[in-house]
């Protein structure tokens, strides 16, 4: 599968199967689900080689840069948390399967923990 092409018509909050290796430190390795989080008009761009994307794993975390999303329509089988704190641009060649958009509820968590990390917030409790 060529990711570049697959990424035409992928929708933000879309949970997609990544290779992240190699990595370094701390960061999350091997092929795991990640939430697209990238637009959706720009990872659909050929033009535009990378995705940004946020890795999901099993192991608990704690606070707005940890989000717990349940299993179901997504294709996520267990409950998993969204790793916030370690969104990253990645070469749409790595994706490795598409899945389905995590719910409503999860993705407006995700871009909570997301505003809150990427010092986003504007002061008022908007964005």
């Amino acid at each position: 599968m060529d990711g570049r092409e697959e990424m035409r018509k992928v929708p933000r909050g879309t949970v997609v199967t990544l290779s992240l290796d190699p990595t370094v430190g701390s960061e999350q390795r091997g092929v795991r689900p990640c939430v697209l989080v990238s637009d959706s008009e720009v990872a659909g761009e050929q033009r535009y080689p990378l995705v940004a994307v946020v890795p999901l794993t099993r192991t608990p975390g704690e606070g707005a840069l940890y989000p717990r999303l349940e299993p179901g329509d997504s294709g996520i089988r267990t409950v998993s948390f969204a790793l916030v704190d370690q969104v990253r641009s990645v070469d749409k060649r790595r994706v490795r399967g598409i899945g389905r958009r995590v719910a409503q509820g999860d993705m407006e968590s995700i871009d909570a923990g997301l505003r809150l990390f990427l010092g986003l917030e504007d002061g008022s409790g908007g964005t």
